[in-house]
């Protein structure tokens, strides 16, 4: 993360830490998401990904590992673009997390 004081760079950097949760599962899809996907949501996305973020642990893992769809549709579209992120994506590098 870089020394930038932007609003823009301090929301990234609440995002980031609050996209790690402590549970590796989510963290190897949330981060990489959120460092290469995030810039290019629309501004609807964004906010809806803030939302998806302060939901527990438990929903997004269940969500995450495709066991249940969350019930509004915005958070499950965004569910969807993360899942499809993860499985069309090489993240090794993320795998140190």
């Amino acid at each position: 993360m870089s020394d930038d004081t932007s609003p823009a760079a301090v929301l990234r950097k609440r995002l980031y830490w609050h996209s790690r949760r402590g549970m590796w599962e989510l963290d190897l899809l949330l981060i990489p998401f959120l460092e290469k996907r995030f810039d290019t949501l629309s501004e609807e996305e964004q906010l809806t990904y803030q939302r998806l973020i302060e939901e527990e642990d438990q929903d997004l893992f269940v969500w995450l590992m495709h066991r249940e769809w969350p019930e509004d549709p915005d958070l499950r579209h965004l569910v969807q673009m993360i899942v499809e992120h993860a499985e069309t994506t090489d993240n090794t590098a993320y795998r140190t997390l």
